[in-house]
């Protein structure tokens, strides 16, 4: 069995987070269903773009809160959306925001949701693949929310926290080198800590929640659908090439494909182990702080050639 599998059927108590920000967190929703199919207890969790300190949900820490149903309208929300979508399907669960800081403040709400609900494994999540970033490729994306829930959640859980990226391929439209990307999972596979790859099969449970999810979300914020997941949506409808779902890429050429439908999963503190700037940035109290040191470990290193896959 892939080993992340064996991590999920091992666990009865899981917390699905968002690992890099925004729509994050819906990448999850597929293994939200595998679980909750197999009896799972599941919470979820987002690094939020959200001004938080507007949300009306309930505040459980500086950095923290708890959002519902009656939380406010917000123009941008996509955790309420998650909430009502969930409700909607008789799916509910709860659903935690963290504010945008450094490390010591989101280890520290980590470890708050973990102790109230008996976590026994993390999933962080990613919409994309840049959450694999060592920091010495040509291009980051935006690698430094992705750090900071990284290097917070292997301070909070250690061994009991896996990660897995949905979306190979979509970050080229950020400038994220996929060969840097296939660069690290050799370097991780070597380590042990590349924990398998698996697709979302068209037509399953898994694949037709997260479309649901996804259409849902596209009514509720029109204006600003999510690029990356209505991407993951497109490739699970079969879609193939340069096809547009919303008009936030129009006058970019994109690569819709199979691949995109793919999750790769790692072990959180192997991909910590690899980030250069992980042990700088470990006590950090800010975003911008956080923002401050990778941008200057960056001027510091050489960083690696943008590299074509050779196909």
């Amino acid at each position: 069995m892939i080993p992340f599998i064996t991590r999920l059927e091992n666990s009865q108590k899981v917390l699905i987070a968002g690992c890099g920000g925004g729509f994050d967190v819906f990448a999850g929703v597929p293994r939200a269903q595998y679980l909750r199919a197999r009896g799972k207890s599941v919470v979820f969790a987002n690094f939020s773009f959200t001004n938080l300190w507007m949300c009306g949900g309930e505040r459980i820490a500086s950095t923290l809160w708890r959002v519902d149903r009656q939380s406010s309208e917000l123009p941008y929300f996509p955790e309420k959306w998650l909430v009502e979508w969930l409700n909607r399907n008789e799916r509910a669960a709860p659903v935690y925001v963290f504010a945008k800081s450094g490390v010591v403040p989101l280890s520290s709400a980590y470890e708050l949701i973990i102790r109230e609900h008996q976590v026994d494994l993390v999933v962080l999540v990613d919409g994309g693949t840049d959450s694999i970033i060592f920091g010495d490729e040509p291009g980051i994306g935006s690698a430094i929310e992705d750090a900071v829930s990284i290097v917070a959640v292997s301070r909070a859980a250690g061994e009991r926290a896996v990660l897995a990226a949905l979306g190979f391929g979509i970050d080229h439209y950020h400038g994220v080198s996929h060969h840097a990307f296939l660069e690290n999972v050799a370097r991780l596979t070597r380590d042990g800590d590349f924990l398998g790859a698996f697709s979302v099969q068209s037509g399953t449970p898994e694949a037709d929640e997260f479309l649901d999810l996804i259409d849902y979300a596209n009514q509720r914020q029109p204006v600003h659908r999510s690029i990356v997941c209505n991407s993951i949506a497109s490739a699970l409808r079969c879609e193939f090439g340069d096809y547009h779902a919303t008009n936030r890429t129009s006058g970019n050429e994109l690569f819709i494909n199979p691949l995109m439908s793919q999750y790769w999963t790692f072990a959180v503190q192997g991909i910590a182990h690899h980030m250069g700037y992980a042990n700088q940035i470990v006590e950090t109290d800010r975003f911008e702080d956080v923002k401050r040191v990778i941008e200057l470990w960056r001027e510091t290193v050489e960083l690696r050639p943008h590299r074509q896959i050779p196909l």
